[in-house]
């Protein structure tokens, strides 16, 4: 049956939809306010927390499409600079999984039209030309015009072997995850916060400025060759 793996996966998304309603999962995520049983959850059970804050996050980014600078910003607040960093390197890096697994499996007549409305995305993963793979994931993690959720899903429908997307997306997501978890527990912690903001618009001024650097000579690039085809 042509949709049949659309069909399933619509009917895991509207199971996580009516739960969304019942349990206002979304609201959840994207108000700190809402999250105070899991601050409190930190303080007497911190594996329990880590493990509600992950499955949480990989629903956010496979179907509730929250930014991903959410994660980052709760991981901070809930659990701290470092222990947040590698909370929301996993959580995020095991959503981007996720969703790289339904892209391949369910949603390929569904996302490839969602592509290519994002030219720059869409000529990236699409083109025909070879690309090197670990400057493709490079490119598209740093440079802030790819959608974190679309490219996500997106990569599911390319070539890419799934092991060398998720080793790289996890190591090119790290130091975006970093700036936003460390600024965000500068902004709660009284105690530290001169050190962790220091520490974060360092991380902001590495990353940014790579980013500025990728997308002026990759994505430039991609601009140019766009209006000589005209």
């Amino acid at each position: 049956m042509k949709y049949k793996k659309l069909i399933i996966f619509g009917m895991l998304a509207v199971l996580i939809f009516l739960g969304n309603a019942v349990f206002g999962w979304s609201d959840l995520l994207g108000n700190v306010n809402n999250l105070q049983f899991l601050n409190d959850m930190v303080q007497n059970n911190l594996a329990a927390a880590l493990g509600i804050y992950i499955v949480l996050t990989v629903i956010g980014c496979v179907v509730l499409a929250l930014p991903g600078i959410t994660f980052a910003v709760l991981a901070g607040v809930l659990f701290g600079p470092w222990v947040g960093t590698a909370a929301c390197s996993v959580a995020s890096t095991a959503g981007a999984m996720a969703a790289f697994l339904a892209g391949r499996f369910f949603l390929k007549d569904s996302i490839k039209p969602l592509v290519q409305k994002n030219k720059y995305l869409n000529k990236l993963l699409f083109s025909g030309e070879q690309k090197n793979e670990v400057l493709l994931l490079m490119i598209t993690r740093l440079v802030p015009v790819f959608p974190y959720n679309l490219q996500n899903f997106a990569y599911g429908i390319t070539d890419m072997k799934f092991g060398m997307y998720s080793l790289l997306s996890f190591l090119f997501m790290v130091p975006g995850t970093a700036m936003y978890t460390v600024g965000a527990a500068g902004i709660t912690d009284g105690e530290n916060r001169m050190l962790y903001l220091a520490i974060a618009g360092g991380l902001a001024a590495v990353v940014l400025g790579t980013g500025f650097f990728m997308k002026k000579k990759y994505v430039g690039l991609e601009r140019a060759e766009e209006e000589n085809e005209k």
